[in-house]
This record gives C-alpha cells, structure tokens and sequence, in this order.
C-alpha cells in the first residue's frame, strides 16, 4: 500500500510539492519561486506557464529527494493562493492574459461601477464579501473587457477561468487533452460569484459582472476524487483528491475542525480564520464570511476571515526593493539589534488595507522618524507591524464571536521569526502557539486528499497528528500595550486617503 501523501501548494510567491508519511511529518520538499510582476504601480501578475512549468518540476524534487515513485503515492492534495485569476483557452491551453495576482488593485474602477447601485455590499447577504479589488470576479472582467477578443471567445464558449488551483487541476490531469476544470468551494467562495448557500454559481451575479457561466469551474467540494494525473506526469495515474485555498488548508492543517477554533497564518500576507461550524456568521467587524470546507457529501463548514494583504511580503519588500537585507530570515538579527522601534511605526499598505480597514486609498507609510532612528528600528517597525495588523483584524473577531481569544495557534513562514511570536503574544495579551509541523498549508491539503481515498479515517486521526513545537506567553504591561496599540492607531490614520490615479490606469497600447 502507497504510505504517503503529495501537496501542491501554489502559493503567491513559490510553488512547493510536499510530501507527508502517515504521521503528517513532512518527507521531502520541493520549491521554486516564480516571478512577481509589477508592470505598473496597484498591478500585480504571475505567468500562468511559469507556474505550471514549476509546479512539474518541484514534483520531480520531492519524489526524487524522498527515493519515491508514483506508486508510493496514494493521493495528491493541492492548495493554492486563492484570488488570483487565471484566464485560458481551452483549445491551446494558453493563457491569454497573465494572471491577475490577489492583491492586485487595477479593478477598482470596476468596483466602484459595481457599488453605485447597492453599495459595496451589494452582495454580501449571498456571497458573504464586499465588493473589492481582493477578490476573483472583477479581475475576470478586466481581461474580458481589456484583452482583445477575449469577451467574443469566452462568449463562445473557448475561454476558461479557474484560480490556481484549477490551472493546476485542469493541467495535471490532462490539459486541453481532456484535463479536469473544476474547483472547491472554499476557492469558489473568495470570486464574489459563488452563493455561500447553495454552493453553486450566482446567475444574476454574473449577468452583472457579465461573465459567461461556461467559463467557470464545476464547483466540487474538497475531498473527493476529481481526476487522475495524465499518463505523461510523473504522478502518473494518481488521484486527485483534495482542494482547499491556501488560508483553509492552513486551518484543515492546524485541526481547527470545530466551531471557535482559530489559527493565524504569516505568509505573504496574514489570514486569521476562525471556525463558525455550520452556521454562515456575517461580520459587522469588517471580516469576511467564507467556505472553512466541505468533505465529500458531507455539509459545508463555514468561517469568518481576516485578511491582511502585507506581512511576509513587506519582508520581501526590503530584501528586494530596499536590499536592506539580503535573506529574508536576517531581518529578525537585524530588528534585535535594536531594543524597540525607536518611535518608528511602518504601514505596509501597498495594495490598500484589507480587514477590518477596506480601505483601497490607503498606502505604505513610515511615521515616526527621528535622527535617531537607524535600519534596525526600520526592520523592528516591519515585524511589529505584522503584529498590530493581526491585533486588529483579532479585535474584529472578538467583536463579532464574543468569544474572547485565550490562546492562538500560529503557522506559515514568518511563524519561525520567534521575535515577532513574542511581540505577538505581548501586543494580543494572549498566549502563542507554533505545531511541531509549521507547514499546515501542505499539510491541509494532504489530510483532504488523504480522508477521500481513505489513506486517513476520520477527523480524530488527525487531531492526533497535531503537536506542539513551543508556545510564547505576554510578557510586557498593560499600559505598555496600550500605548504601543495607541501609536500604531495613530499610524493608520496617516496611511489613508494617499491613493492617486494608480489604482485605475488604463493599460498602455
């Protein structure tokens, strides 16, 4: 019998396969990042081809550093950045635009367009979101409306969209040879055009973002077979059995099955979900209502999200832009060599602010600055603002759950900065805790591809699976952490109100 389990991750800025034994103890990995295109300022895109071409070759990596074929592999989950919009032709299995990154924020105009009649929660009571430049549905009409010929050719029937994770499907089972078009509702569920009850497509929602229903993926849940891989694969004949966006995969991973369990992931960008069980629970704190998952037949379980768009990335940030650092993990040896921020406080909002601020005029800024500020406040401000980022969206959640936070279980790169965990722990007042496993997002996706074929029984399994690495307690006083929030507030209030003409710049000819 195969004794593991394959996760495609496609995240925002690499693709990664990684392989789980039974335990759901990582064997191998295999990564390549790809490349972030930024063609102008508020735009953000990824090539199709380059990602699809990175996901095969990582796969060769993790089964070639475990010793491992195809035939010790009993399914493959995939999980994948989750608003990023791919747009292809079925026949050449081409895209015919590059895809349009989550944080992209070109649509706002179509947005506003939108909003005029109804306002920004035009849909919200259906789809559980706002209107908003985050999401799948206006990225698909910007290419319909912007790319030549694409709305004469989807109308016929020749165009495809999927998320990444249905680029992946769609290709790995066989490509315009008879490949799998199809998503999960936890993916479905962040296009703005998913009902949040019936789990189907909105029709009067896509007449009014005019997108041709053929389009769209079967929507499917995220546990079953959906297909094989290809003959030419080097997972040749294997099910492919699990989807789940990056964010639910990450809560799948945590085993924050139950209603009120919550996790927080640092990645590119932070995602607080907590758990609400069966019932769709509608924010009045700024956080989004979305699919936790679905197994099989069984019901949806729903969550209430909150979405930061810039944390790791603001890391990347100064590695990249800046060369303040030249490895992502030196800016935690840099931000120690200092003891606070030195009145410095950073707003990292380079696509607008997400939960609970939804404000896409808002941009990145730097308050606070004296002579004595030096690199190392500015890579302190940078971690801390992570962590004010996280207060606030927690403070929505709290508001909304009135179930006060006790203790908050962390994952994702940034989960390894142990300087950002404490001041984490410190500025919640709430106790942190990392898994032994920090990889939760792969993992998530094994434990739904895993439970469809039977490679796993039951939830409990899982929940015996989790253990914990090391955990942070608060350590400074309360007035303390008070006025630390108090400034950060402050800095909010500054970063407001600087967009230009950035965000709705016609493309160049």
């Amino acid at each position: 019998m195969a004794e593991h389990i394959i996760a495609i991750d496609q995240g925002t800025t690499s693709t990664r396969a990684i392989i789980f034994d039974r335990s759901g103890s990582v064997v191998s990995t295999g990564q390549l990042e790809h490349e972030q295109i930024f063609p102008r300022a508020g735009w953000v895109e990824h090539d199709p081809a380059e990602i699809w071409l990175n996901t095969r070759e990582v796969i060769g990596q993790a089964l070639s550093k475990a010793d491992l074929t195809r035939h010790d592999i009993a399914a493959v989950g995939i999980t994948n950045q989750r608003e990023t919009a791919v747009v292809w032709d079925r026949r050449t299995g081409k895209p015919v635009y590059n895809a349009i990154v989550w944080q992209d924020t070109r649509t706002q105009d179509i947005v506003d367009r939108l909003a005029a009649d109804g306002g920004a929660d035009r849909y919200k009571d259906r789809v559980g979101l706002p209107l908003a430049t985050y999401f799948s549905g206006t990225k698909i009409v910007w290419i319909l409306e912007n790319v030549e010929g694409a709305r004469e050719r989807a109308e016929a029937g020749d165009l495809l969209f999927g998320t990444t994770d249905t680029w992946v499907l769609w290709n790995l089972t066989g490509g315009k040879k008879g490949g799998v078009h199809a998503t999960d509702v936890t993916n479905a569920s962040r296009t703005l055009l998913m009902d949040l009850r019936t789990l189907d497509w909105d029709d009067e929602i896509l007449a009014d973002f005019g997108i041709p229903r053929a389009m769209l993926p079967d929507i499917r849940s995220s546990s079953e077979v959906y297909g094989t891989a290809n003959p030419r694969s080097l997972l040749r004949e294997a099910p492919i059995a699990g989807i789940l966006g990056d964010q639910q995969a990450a809560t799948f991973g945590q085993a924050a099955f139950d209603q009120g369990e919550a996790k927080n992931t640092y990645g590119t960008g932070n995602f607080v979900i907590v758990n609400t069980g069966e019932d769709i629970v509608y924010s009045e704190n700024g956080l989004l209502t979305t699919v936790g998952y679905k197994l099989g037949d069984g019901p949806a379980h729903y969550a209430l999200e909150g979405s930061i768009a810039v944390t790791g990335s603001l890391v990347q940030w100064l590695r990249d832009n800046l060369g303040l650092i030249s490895s992502a993990p030196e800016i935690e040896t840099l931000a120690t060599s200092v003891d606070d921020n030195g009145g410095a406080y950073f707003v990292p909002a380079f696509s607008g602010l997400f939960a609970p601020y939804w404000r896409p005029d808002a941009r990145g800024t730097i308050v606070g600055l004296t002579r004595y500020v030096n690199k190392g406040h500015i890579a302190r401000a940078a971690i801390e603002s992570i962590a004010y980022q996280s207060r606030d969206v927690l403070e929505a959640v709290n508001a909304d759950v009135d179930v006060p936070l006790t203790d908050l279980k962390v994952d994702g790169g940034a989960s390894a900065n142990d300087l950002l965990m404490q001041f984490q722990a410190d500025i919640l007042d709430v106790t942190v805790i990392r898994p032994v496993v920090a990889e939760t997002t792969a993992l998530g996706a094994a434990y739904a591809a895993g439970l469809a074929v039977g490679f796993w029984q039951n939830l409990d399994e899982l929940r015996a699976n989790w253990q914990e690495d090391r955990r942070w307690e608060p350590t400074i006083a309360p007035e303390e952490r008070e006025r630390l929030y108090a400034d950060w507030k402050r800095a909010i209030e500054k970063s407001l109100g600087w967009v230009g003409g950035d965000v709705t710049t016609a493309p160049s000819s």
